[in-house]
This record gives structure tokens, sequence and C-alpha cells, in this order.
């Protein structure tokens, strides 16, 4: 049973950058075919997916978020991180770790973390 956890800081200024870190369990992520991924939910609006890191390592971005958006791994911890920068209270969102497969089905979640923009 693959597992998912997000951990970060709950609170990240306006102009900061925000971190957030997924450990994976029960599954390694460089196996074929899927893709680690980063959604967000903000508060009463709709899920909107951020990038992705797939397992040969190649990335790809939301292109509305591209420009500010970074998703790398480390294979010996079994985790991929996201990096927003830039962020500003628009960016305040439950943000979620997921698992992609080839078919674009998210079959495994993260619980999800709280992140709020404020100063």
């Amino acid at each position: 049973q693959v597992q998912l956890q997000e951990s970060g800081p709950g609170l990240v200024k306006p102009s900061q950058t925000l971190s957030l870190t997924c450990t994976v369990s029960g599954g390694s992520i460089t196996t074929n075919y899927y893709y680690w991924s980063w959604i967000r939910q903000p508060p009463g609006k709709g899920l909107e997916w951020i990038g992705y890191i797939a397992y040969s390592g190649s990335t790809y971005y939301s292109p509305s978020l591209k420009s500010r958006t970074s998703i790398s791994r480390d294979t010996s911890k079994n985790q991929f991180t996201l990096q927003l920068s830039s962020v500003t209270p628009e960016d305040t969102a439950v943000y979620y770790c997921a698992r992609m497969d080839e078919s674009s089905w998210f079959d495994y979640w993260g619980q999800g973390t709280q992140v709020t923009v404020s100063s």
C-alpha cells in the first residue's frame, strides 16, 4: 500500500518561497510509469494541479504556475519537494501530493497540508 505524507511550514510570508516535501512509503518514486504530483485547493475553490516529477526525473508544470514552480526529488529518501516562489495570499490553499498513473488517474493521495500566506 502506497502512502504519501506532506510536510512543511503552515505559514509563509508574502514574497517568500513555499517549500513542501512529500515522503512516500510502500513504493519507490522511481518505479515506471508513475508521476508524482502536487495539487492544491484554495479555500472555496476547486482542485488545481501544480505539476509533477516523473519516475524518470523529468518535470512538467502547470503553465499558469510554471514561472514560480520547481519540483525536485531525493531518491535516497524517497521524497519529492515543491518550491513555489514569490508567494502571495492567493497561494493560500491546502496542498496535496499524489501519485498519478499513465492514464492521468490519481490513485494515491496524501492527507493534505494547509499553507497560509500572510504577514
